[in-house]
């Protein structure tokens, strides 16, 4: 019989040590403990003694400030001990339920060699909304998890069955050792790293298949974008994308299309300001018509920042 899997997990976190907390309670009380667990800091105060308080986790720490999620991410990735078969990233927001690590670990059990990612069922994932006006825009579509030529990327909701996608989402996924060594994050990326999640699963899975796990769950309690970063979030929609449609037009992305749903996405702000009489989706469309003006001029911006 082939060795069984041995699975560690990156946990990239930035000012949030009650949530960090919280998060490694769940990986601590797991039927299925992980092989090994890297906490990467880029905290304005260092969170060492959280990880210090889970005396339960083979855990350790790394400091990478000044904080970048990609960054993060990769230096995580590099200190995989070398018997480590499956690695996984997860936001330091989650709860996972008891038995999460073992269900993805009997999803990996038999699976082809052409499966590259899984990632665990967020199951308080929020129904997306006006539907038919996005996909209009081509910003969303009927069929969860697929890659638009737009750039845009249709929701992916808890599903019943092990559901196979065109990308997935970054702080809840597993991938094969080989992925990891073989596709870093873009550290072109910075900041908070908008985009960053769809544009490192969709390269993977020029060359591997992706799945959700539908038994293997958890719940993602993220917090509000502040408000005054929705202006910036409204410049990323823009900036971000069109730089992921940019890298992957060779796999059928179109910056025609992404012109289209990024003015979509304009009017749909502006009209959710108006509507609701609401400053954040105003602030939003701000940002938007700023990355869409500095996209005309040619700028190729990278912007840094973070939301919450």
């Amino acid at each position: 019989m082939a060795p069984a899997h041995r699975i560690a997990f990156v946990v990239p976190t930035k000012d949030r040590p009650d949530d960090l907390r919280k998060m490694l309670a769940s990986l601590a009380r797991q039927t299925r403990r992980p092989d090994q667990v890297i906490v990467v800091d880029g905290s304005e105060l260092a969170v060492r003694n959280v990880v210090e308080e889970c005396q339960s986790l083979p855990a350790e720490y790394v400091r990478v400030f000044p904080p970048s999620l990609a960054r993060q991410r990769n230096a995580g990735m590099q200190r995989l001990t070398r018997d480590i078969t499956l690695a996984g990233y997860l936001d330091d927001d989650i709860v996972l339920e008891d038995d999460a690590v073992q269900c993805m670990l009997e999803f990996w059990e038999d699976t082809a060699a052409d499966i590259g990612g899984a990632a665990f069922t967020i199951t308080n994932n929020p129904q997306p909304g006006a539907l038919s006006l996005k996909q209009a825009f081509a910003i969303d579509h009927v069929q969860p998890g697929r890659v638009l030529r737009s750039g845009f990327a249709s929701s992916i909701m808890p599903q019943g069955t092990d559901m196979e996608t065109e990308w997935l989402y970054g702080g809840a996924t597993v991938w094969r050792r080989g992925v990891i060594e073989s596709y870093p994050y873009d550290e072109w990326f910075v900041g908070t790293g908008y985009m960053e999640d769809i544009d490192f699963s969709y390269t993977v899975g020029a060359r591997y298949r992706l799945f959700v796990v539908a038994r293997a769950r958890l719940a993602h309690f993220s917090k509000p974008v502040r408000a005054d970063r929705q202006r910036l979030l409204g410049k990323w929609q823009i900036v971000n994308r069109m730089h992921v449609v940019r890298k992957h037009r060779a796999r059928g992305l179109s910056v025609p299309a992404a012109w289209r749903a990024s003015f979509g996405l304009f009017l749909l702000n502006l009209a959710a300001a108006v509507v609701r009489v609401r400053r954040d989706p105003w602030n939003r469309a701000l940002g938007n018509a700023a990355g869409m003006v500095s996209e005309l001029f040619g700028r190729r911006e990278q912007i840094g920042g973070h939301l919450k």
